[in-house]
């Protein structure tokens, strides 16, 4: 069966359209009108047609599957739906699930979650219960002794397409500045040092880092080279750090957390990828460099949803609402991370390529989804 669409301002890779297309067989085709006359029709009375969204980051499930500290959902096969569900209607299409690797002196339970979060979400993929396309991205903690094992259990997962490396050791990177780390667990996990316990602390993490962190990157960096997997840095704040990366072969700085850093990744011909809620809040919820001020040095190529799945297609509109250009700013969250991850099949509205599409309307100045379609599959 056919569907023609009608009327729509079509969001492509360079440029917009006032055109219409048709979907059969889950793939997008061109069609002059009354080409395909026992086609369906929809009439998008100048709505935008954009590709579905591509998201390489989201903490989203986490959230499901420990909705509060300390609480584990009973079913991993229900924290994914509704894991699945929120993506969808946030006009994702294609998403690489971010779980953080690390038992974090949780004895345990952490691990726990993670095993079941990997495994409901393998099941469901394969069982075809999920109406977005999903993948993983493994996010490694260096520092943390209980990494390795879980990788290995792990690492020949067939939906994993990246994976990286984060050292969040006290005194480095992001946490250069001990007494902002220190403020930030207070905040995140009620976390109240006497001034013995918080050195005797920061001892043990830094004796973690140079145990664990060098024997960790090479290990990793090798299982991913041979595997194909893409691997970026996370967090680098300084020059030294993203030579570091590039280094170990890392073409994909996420989160740089300083211009500096950004800057030195361009300069290597890194790809740089930002949070979409820094766009959406003007700025870094934690002090970090605005993406707003790299976006207007040149210094980014993708947004990410982070921990707002809603906030993807939202800042590519603000982008655009601030003088960029719609087509590069829909690319960020599109076309950009499907050419980064190696899916030729999507990403952008051609003949031939998947019918990933979201229809969009403006209300107010905020991008509204009136109709979703995954594969061909229409869901809205």
């Amino acid at each position: 069966m056919w569907l023609q669409i009608s009327n729509a301002r079509i969001v492509c890779e360079n440029h917009l359209t006032e055109a219409g297309l048709a979907i059969c067989d889950g793939l997008i085709h061109s069609f002059e009108q009354g080409e395909t006359p026992k086609a369906e029709a929809i009439d998008f009375e100048g709505d935008f047609l954009l590709p579905g969204l591509i998201d390489l980051h989201t903490d989203s499930v986490e959230h499901f599957m420990q909705p509060r500290p300390g609480v584990q959902w009973p079913s991993s096969l229900a924290a994914v739906l509704a894991h699945d569900w929120q993506l969808l209607g946030s006009g994702i299409t294609t998403v690489l699930d971010s779980l953080a690797l690390g038992d974090y002196d949780s004895g345990g339970a952490r691990l726990a979650m993670l095993n079941e979060a990997i495994d409901g979400l393998t099941r469901a993929r394969a069982s075809g219960l999920l109406k977005t396309d999903h993948y993983f991205h493994f996010r490694c903690e260096l520092s943390d002794p209980a990494l390795l094992p879980i990788v290995e259990r792990h690492v020949d997962n067939p939906g994993l397409r990246l994976v990286s490396m984060m050292d969040h050791t006290p005194g480095q990177r992001q946490w250069h500045n001990l007494t902002l780390y220190r403020e930030f667990r207070r905040k995140k996990n009620a976390r109240v040092w006497t001034e013995d316990e918080f050195s005797l602390y920061i001892t043990e993490r830094r004796k973690h880092q140079q145990q664990y962190v060098p024997p960790g990157r090479s290990m990793i960096g090798r299982l991913c080279r041979e595997r194909d997997i893409r691997i970026a840095s996370h967090d680098d704040t300084a020059a030294a750090d993203v030579d570091e990366s590039h280094a170990d072969g890392i073409t994909i700085s996420e989160f740089p957390t300083t211009v500096e850093a950004a800057s030195r990744a361009r300069e290597l011909g890194m790809k740089i990828v930002m949070g979409s809620p820094n766009i959406i809040l003007g700025g870094s919820h934690s002090g970090n460099v605005s993406a707003l001020e790299l976006a207007d040095r040149g210094l980014l190529d993708m947004l990410t949803s982070d921990y707002v799945p809603g906030s993807l297609l939202h800042a590519a509109f603000a982008l655009a609402a601030k003088g960029f250009d719609l087509p590069e700013a829909v690319a960020m969250v599109t076309k950009t991370p499907a050419d980064l991850l190696g899916f030729t099949d999507r990403g952008r509205i051609a003949p031939g390529l998947r019918a990933d599409l979201i229809r969009v309307r403006l209300v107010e100045g905020v991008p509204v989804i009136r109709n979703i379609w995954v594969a061909g599959r229409q869901y809205l």
